[in-house]
C-alpha cells in the first residue's frame, strides 16, 4: 500500500479524496494555485505545493508542475479527482514514465474512452447498444447543417472531448446547426484544448442513467448498481439518486453487463462510469464512459456501502476487489443536490465572491456534505462554482426526500448567491416526488426560467405564524410578556394576529387559527429548528431593515410585525418604482466580454446576438429583447465585466 499519495485538484473533491486517505492511514499532498493559497484542501492536507497562476491552464493543468510536485514530496501516486487532468492520457503516461501510479485506469483506456467518437466505435464492437449519429469530426457549419439534416432533428451537437455539460448544443433546425456547431467548438476549445465536435440524434423523453463499475488487475469486473441523473440543466446533473426509480431488475442486470462488457474490452481498471440513454420503454443506449470518479458517486457508496475512493486506491496498488457480483445489495435510497453559486433568478448565471456566512447541515445517518470550502472562502471566477455537495439518505426515496429537504432548508450560505430554492423547490415538486423524470424535467417544468416560489397554502400559514412568534419575541426583550394583537403584514397584505408566551414556545392566533410553535430561538439566530403544530420545521432567519425574511422549502416570506395603528397608516405609503434600466445591454454576471457583435448605430432585432461574456468556463450569449438601434457602446472585447456594468446602450426610440 502506498504511504503517500498527491490528489491533482482541487475544492470538494479533494477534501473527498483526503477524508479516504487520513482513514487509511495514508499521507497526502496537496497542489494549489495561486487563488487557492488559503483553501480548505490546502489545509486538510499532510504537505502542499504551489503550482502557478489563477488559471488552470497555468496550474492544475500543468503536468510538469504535478509530476515535479510528485518528486518533491515523495508521492507515491496521484489521484486526480474529476475534471482537469483526470481523463487526460498524456498524464497519465508521464506519471507512469516518472514511476509514479496513477489511481485510475490506463492509457490505453482512457484513450479509448475519452474520445466520444472512437469510444461509441469500440462500444459497438463490444456488442453494446449505441445511438444513431455521425461519428467522425465536423469541420465546418455548413458540414454541421448537412450532417444534422441527413441525421434528421432534434441533433445533439457534442464535443469529442467534452464532458460537465461543456461543448453540447442541441439543433432542431439548422439555423441551431450552425450557431450549435460554433458555440459547441468554441466552448470545447477553451475548456479542453481539443475543438473536435460531432453529431448524434438527441432522443426525445429520455432518461439519464448510468451504471457504476470497478474492475481490478486480476480479471474481476462488477458494477455496482445504476444513478438517475435525468434532472440535468444545459446538460450538466443537478440532482443524482440512486437507485433510479425507473428501472426494474431485469433491466438493472441487462445495463450491468453491457457496462462490465465494455469494461473489459478496454482492459478497464479502476473505477468508472458506463452513461447510458435510457427511452421510456426502457430500451438503453450507450452514450459514453467516464474513465474517473464521477461528482455523484456519493450517492452510489450510500446505498452499496463501499467506499469508492478507497477501492480505488487499493486496486491502484495492485489489490484485488474484496468481493463478487453476487455481494453487491443496493440497501436504502440516497440523493444528491448539488449546490452551486449561480442565480436561479437570473437564469442561472454564476456567482463569484466571498462567502460571508456558511454553515453546512449537521452530518449524520440521514445527511452527508461533501464540500471544498468554509466561512470566509471566496468562490473564484476561475473554477467551476460548485460550493458543496448534499446528500440525503434514507430508508426509501421517500425518506431520502424528507432528509434532503430539511438539510436544504438548513444549508447557510451568505456572501454569494446560490441555487438551494430552485433545489428545493425541485424536492417538493410532485412530478419530482412521483419519480415521473426525464432529462427534460427542468425545461418542461420551468419553462420561462426559475422566478423563485412563496410559501403557499398550508405552508404560507406555518411560516407566517412561525415569523410572528419570532417577530413578537424580537419586540417584547426586556418588556413585561403576555398575549398581543399584532397585525402580521407580508408585502401589501395584512394579517390580524395574537402571540402569547407558551410553555417551550408561543402560542400563535392567525386568522382565528390557533398554532403551537415549539422550539429554542434567540433574536439574531440565523436557523429556527423546531416544531409548528407538531411538525418539524426548518427555517432560515435574516433580518430585514423592518422585521424578518424567512426561508423556507425554498420559498421566501418577508413578514413585519405592527401595531394595528402602524399597519393602517403603511397602507398610506407608496410603493417607490425601481429606475428604468431596459435601454442598457447589462452583463448578467461577472465575466470576460469575448465578443460584441454591433457597432454604435447598428440597427438590431428581437433575438439577434449582441455580445458574448464567458464565465465559468462557459459561453454565454447576449441577445437583442426587441428591435431597436445601438447608441453606443460601453465595453470592449476583453473586459473584465462585473455584474451589471453596462455593455451597450439603444438610442432613445
Amino acid at each position: 500500500m502506498f504511504d503517500k499519495i498527491l490528489i491533482a485538484n482541487r475544492g470538494e473533491i479533494a477534501c473527498r479524496v483526503i477524508r479516504t486517505a487520513r482513514r487509511m492511514g495514508i499521507k497526502t499532498v496537496a497542489v494549489y494555485s495561486e487563488a487557492d493559497a488559503d483553501a480548505v484542501h490546502v489545509r486538510m492536507a499532510d504537505e502542499a505545493v504551489p503550482i502557478g497562476p489563477a488559471p488552470s491552464a497555468q496550474s492544475y493543468l500543468v503536468i510538469d508542475r504535478i509530476v515535479e510536485a510528485c518528486r518533491a514530496t515523495g508521492a507515491q501516486a496521484v489521484h486526480p479527482g474529476y475534471g482537469f487532468l483526470s481523463e487526460n492520457p498524456r498524464f497519465c503516461a508521464a506519471l507512469e514514465a516518472a514511476g509514479i501510479a496513477f489511481i485510475g485506469p490506463g492509457v490505453h483506456a482512457i484513450e479509448a474512452m475519452g474520445d466520444k467518437i472512437e469510444s461509441k466505435k469500440l462500444a459497438q464492437a463490444a456488442g453494446v447498444s449505441t445511438v444513431p449519429g455521425h461519428l467522425a469530426p465536423i469541420a465546418d457549419e455548413e458540414e454541421a447543417v448537412e450532417v444534422c439534416r441527413r441525421i434528421g432533428y432534434p441533433v445533439m451537437l457534442k464535443a469529442s472531448a467534452g464532458g460537465g455539460g461543456k461543448g453540447m448544443r442541441v439543433a432542431g433546425n439548422d439555423d441551431e446547426a450552425r450557431e450549435g456547431f460554433r458555440s459547441a467548438r468554441n466552448e470545447a476549445r477553451s475548456a479542453f484544448g481539443d475543438d473536435r465536435v460531432f453529431a448524434e440524434k438527441f432522443i426525445e423523453e429520455p432518461r439519464h442513467i448510468e451504471i457504476q463499475v470497478l474492475a481490478d488487475a486480476h480479471g474481476n469486473t462488477v458494477y455496482l448498481g445504476e444513478r438517475e441523473c435525468s434532472i440535468q440543466r444545459r446538460h450538466q446533473k443537478v440532482i443524482e439518486e440512486a437507485p433510479s426509480p425507473f428501472l426494474d431488475e431485469a433491466t438493472r442486470r441487462a445495463m450491468g453487463a453491457e457496462a462490465c462488457a465494455l469494461a473489459r474490452a478496454v482492459g478497464y481498471r479502476s473505477a468508472g462510469t458506463v452513461e447510458f440513454i435510457v427511452g421510456a420503454d426502457r430500451s438503453f443506449y450507450f452514450l459514453e464512459m467516464n474513465t474517473r470518479l464521477q461528482v455523484e458517486h456519493p450517492v452510489t457508496e450510500a446505498v452499496t456501502g463501499f467506499d469508492l475512493v478507497e477501492l480505488m486506491i487499493r486496486i491502484a496498488a495492485g489489490e484485488g476487489l474484496p468481493f463478487r457480483q453476487e455481494d453487491v445489495r443496493l440497501d436504502g435510497w440516497a440523493i444528491e443536490a448539488r449546490v452551486y453559486a449561480e442565480d436561479p433568478l437570473r437564469g442561472f448565471l454564476p456567482s463569484i465572491g466571498r462567502l460571508t456566512r456558511y454553515r453546512a447541515p449537521e452530518e449524520g445517518p440521514q445527511v452527508r456534505v461533501d464540500t471544498g470550502v468554509d466561512e470566509g472562502g471566496e468562490i473564484s471566477m476561475h473554477y467551476d462554482p460548485m460550493i458543496a455537495k448534499l446528500i440525503g439518505i434514507g430508508a426509501n426515496r421517500t425518506g431520502a426526500i424528507a432528509s434532503i429537504r430539511s438539510a436544504l432548508d438548513g444549508f447557510v450560505i451568505r456572501g454569494v448567491n446560490h441555487n438551494i430554492p430552485f433545489l428545493a423547490a425541485l424536492m417538493h415538486h410532485p412530478r419530482f416526488v412521483e419519480g415521473r423524470l426525464t432529462t427534460r424535467f427542468i425545461a418542461e417544468e420551468f419553462p420561462d426560467g426559475f422566478h423563485g416560489t412563496a410559501p403557499s397554502g398550508e405552508a404560507a400559514d406555518r411560516v407566517a405564524a412561525l415569523g410572528a412568534a419570532m417577530l413578537h419575541r424580537q419586540a417584547l426583550r426586556g418588556a413585561a410578556h403576555g398575549a398581543r394583537d399584532w397585525v402580521l403584514r407580508a408585502g401589501r397584505q395584512n394579517r390580524p394576529v395574537t402571540v402569547a408566551e407558551d410553555a417551550g414556545g408561543w402560542r400563535v392566533t392567525l386568522d382565528g387559527r390557533s398554532f403551537a410553535v415549539q422550539g429554542h430561538w434567540r433574536p439574531g439566530a440565523l436557523l429556527f429548528d423546531g416544531t409548528v403544530d407538531g411538525a418539524r420545521m426548518v427555517a432560515q432567519v435574516d433580518r430585514r431593515p423592518v422585521g424578518l425574511r424567512l426561508t423556507h422549502a425554498g420559498g421566501e416570506a418577508d413578514l413585519v410585525l405592527l401595531t394595528p395603528r402602524a399597519a393602517a397608516l403603511a397602507e398610506l405609503m407608496p410603493v417607490k418604482a425601481p429606475p428604468d434600466m431596459s435601454r442598457f445591454l447589462l452583463s448578467p454576471m461577472p465575466g470576460l466580454l469575448v465578443s460584441v457583435a454591433v457597432a454604435a448605430g447598428d440597427p438590431v432585432r428581437a433575438g439577434q446576438e449582441l455580445a458574448v461574456v464567458e464565465a465559468m468556463k462557459m459561453e454565454n450569449i447576449l441577445r437583442a429583447e426587441r428591435d431597436g438601434v445601438v447608441g453606443a457602446l460601453h465595453a470592449k472585447p476583453g473586459d473584465s465585466l462585473a455584474v451589471d456594468q453596462k455593455i451597450l446602450e439603444f438610442a432613445a426610440a
